[in-house]
């Protein structure tokens, strides 16, 4: 079933034209990654399928009976509304039904009469009817995941991020069967970005997706569609193929353009040597010359991604962090903290949002001050730092102007030297976008631009803060070689997974109330090893349980002992019997009152609103619970012949 259809979509703005001959459509189920380079029109393409922005040629079709969600880069939002009248805003019978429902719960919490009992027990009868709890814990659920602050709370309170959050929550909680989803990972950390990926695998869903975070497209997307010049490509397959096909198509194109720029040099001897067309054969021969000029001008640009730019010698003494202690507002971000940075390392940044990372950076660059410790720097220390908020070109000046501002020649590591022009080109800023006004870029070519002016200044010391947003695939590629060719020390804080698993020797986990571990390794390899800790925390829990608090000790050390044999099941152990018992009573008990808290669910009258409340909460929690000790008896399952 079709749900989506573009046929020959064109549009420009001015000089600069976006996208010619944009093909492709959605089936029903059907989730797909939006590829192009940044400029090159994305957002715009999002803006004409919902009908915010018309297409200068071409149509698009949506099917009638279907429920479009759309997330936008920049959403509109309403900074008088409370986040909870955001949220159910979407124009639905089920959310109309819920709005109802929270704003009598509120209503009977200050004064409950008869009539609004009455009002009460309607409504509750009729979300029974279109079995709207189960919306509620969606609803619940989403709001815990992307840590969205208290409900009453307005929108115009809430910082850029939370409000890109709450957008992208109302988008999820829409039921929609159509999603469009623009960057939708900007502002989520890993552990969002995880959950994020499990929820829309689990949606059966059509998706539109345009993201540069490689892992996630992997994850959520089955194929790729790629917007590249004037042409539309299509991929069945996830990012690694497409770049394989892409590279192969890539390959071809050159091949048959060497092959017309042969036959161009022949043919152009014969029009040299023929002052005019006299014959038929001859006029057509001539006819055809003009188009295999046209299409030898149209040279198929190979990418070069190497570059190594000269840095400021570094010394031996770079950077000292001794016992530095940070707090905000009664929290503590950082607690006794010491390191001493090495030449030459990449060190990644990982944490939950909100844990102090940026406030670290801020100390690392001297815009804070510690509460206690302190940060000793090198005298040939030179940092380059990336913040998040972004380049900011007062008087609106032109792109090779800002540039020029910083440097007029960069000069490489290997002694050549490169006009500010020719650096520009190289992060994929062509002559004509070289002279635009800084308001003419789109989103990620301001990050884009923001990126090279902080790389051409030569620092020795890198600090990137998400360095990755709005930046399109093929720019994070260049980044990625450009960085591992870089000699100098580099510190990147980053939600992109596969950017973190490709770069960095080792990580500063932000594991909250000041804590910070360093663990050598990437991102990936800290994700198994914080699950094995997990299980194993949870199998000396559910020992300790069975066992009694005295044998709590043994329990825990069975339980980190490393798993030995090959991976045929073998006859378990005493102690792994008894896990797995304690795990299957763990999870009857568990199962039990999530049934009972269901049961109470379907008699809701009986209850009291905050009771109810309590109950989709603790379901919640159970279910969590649940699946914990699930994943662990099934381990035990694969591990052991019971």
């Amino acid at each position: 079933m079709n749900y989506l259809s573009l046929e020959d979509v064109a549009k420009t703005y001015g000089e600069k034209t976006l996208f010619r001959h944009v093909t492709f459509g959605l089936e029903k189920g059907q989730k797909t990654g939006l590829i192009a380079r940044n400029g090159r029109g994305k957002s715009t393409l999002m803006q004409i399928i919902v009908g915010k922005v018309l297409p200068d040629s071409g149509t698009v079709t949506l099917r009638k009976d279907i429920q479009v969600g759309y997330l936008s880069q920049n959403p509109e939002i309403d900074p008088e509304l409370s986040l909870i009248d955001y949220l159910l805003a979407n124009d639905n019978e089920t959310t109309r039904l819920l709005h109802r429902y929270e704003a009598l719960v509120d209503a009977m919490a200050r004064r409950n009469t008869p009539e609004l009992q009455k009002e009460w027990e309607e409504t509750v009868s009729e979300m029974d009817r279109l079995q709207a709890w189960n919306y509620e814990d969606r609803v619940k659920e989403v709001l815990f995941r992307l840590q969205l602050p208290h409900l009453q709370q307005r929108m115009g309170t809430l910082s850029g991020g939370q409000q890109k959050k709450a957008a992208l929550a109302k988008v999820l909680l829409a039921d929609a069967d159509l999603l469009l989803l623009d960057e939708p990972t900007n502002h989520l950390d890993i552990a969002m970005t995880e959950w994020l990926e499990e929820f829309l695998n689990r949606q059966n869903t059509s998706l539109l997706l345009i993201t540069h975070d490689r892992a996630f497209l992997d994850a959520v997307c089955h194929d790729i569609v790629e917007i590249d010049g004037e042409q539309t490509y299509f991929y069945k397959g996830n990012y690694a193929y497409f770049l394989e096909k892409k590279a192969e198509r890539e390959t071809i194109a050159i091949a048959e353009w060497e092959k017309a720029k042969n036959l161009y040099r022949r043919e152009l001897e014969w029009m040299r040597r023929m002052p005019s067309a006299r014959g038929t054969k001859a006029r057509a021969r001539k006819d055809a010359f003009e188009d295999l000029k046209e299409k030898v001008a149209l040279r198929p640009k190979q990418e070069e991604l190497t570059l190594s730019l000269q840095s400021e010698r570094l010394g031996n003494k770079i950077m000292e962090v001794n016992h530095v202690s940070m707090g905000f507002e009664g929290r503590t971000l950082i607690k006794d903290f010491s390191y001493t940075f090495k030449r030459g390392e990449k060190i990644g940044i990982v944490g939950p949002n909100g844990t102090g990372k940026s406030t670290f950076l801020n100390l690392l660059t001297g815009k804070l001050k510690p509460d206690a410790g302190h940060i000793v720097t090198g005298q040939t220390l030179q940092i380059g730092y990336y913040e998040q908020g972004g380049l900011w070109a007062p008087g609106d000046k032109r792109v090779i102007d800002i540039i020029k501002e910083t440097a007029e020649v960069v000069k490489t590591d290997d002694g050549r030297e490169m006009s500010a022009s020719q650096f520009l080109q190289y992060f994929q800023f062509d002559p004509t976008t070289q002279y635009n006004y800084f308001s003419l870029l789109s989103g990620g070519e301001r990050r884009r631009l923001y990126l090279l002016k902080t790389l051409m200044a030569h620092p020795n010391f890198l600090i990137l803060d998400e360095p990755t947003n709005d930046l399109d695939v093929f720019t994070l590629m260049l980044l990625e070689n450009f960085l591992k060719n870089y000699e100098g020390c580099v510190l990147i804080v980053s939600h992109d997974r596969h950017f973190m698993d490709h770069l960095v020797d080792h990580l500063f986990v932000f594991e909250g109330e000041g804590r910070i571990k360093d663990f050598y390794g990437t991102y990936s390899e800290y994700k198994k090893w914080r699950a094995a800790t997990d299980r194993e925390a949870a199998a000396a829990a559910s020992a300790a349980k069975s066992h009694g608090k005295e044998n709590a000790p043994a329990a825990a050390a069975a339980s980190t002992a490393p798993p030995a044999g090959s991976p045929q099941k073998k006859k378990p152990s005493y102690k792994q019997l008894r896990e797995k018992e304690a795990l299957e009573a763990d999870m009857q008990t568990l199962g039990a009152r999530k049934q009972e808290l269901e049961t109470a669910l379907c008699a809701p009258e009986a209850y009291k609103p905050e009771e109810i409340a309590a109950f989709s909460e603790e379901i919640g929690r159970l279910q969590t619970a649940l699946d914990a000790a699930e994943m662990r008896w099934l381990e035990l399952s694969e591990e052991c012949d019971f």
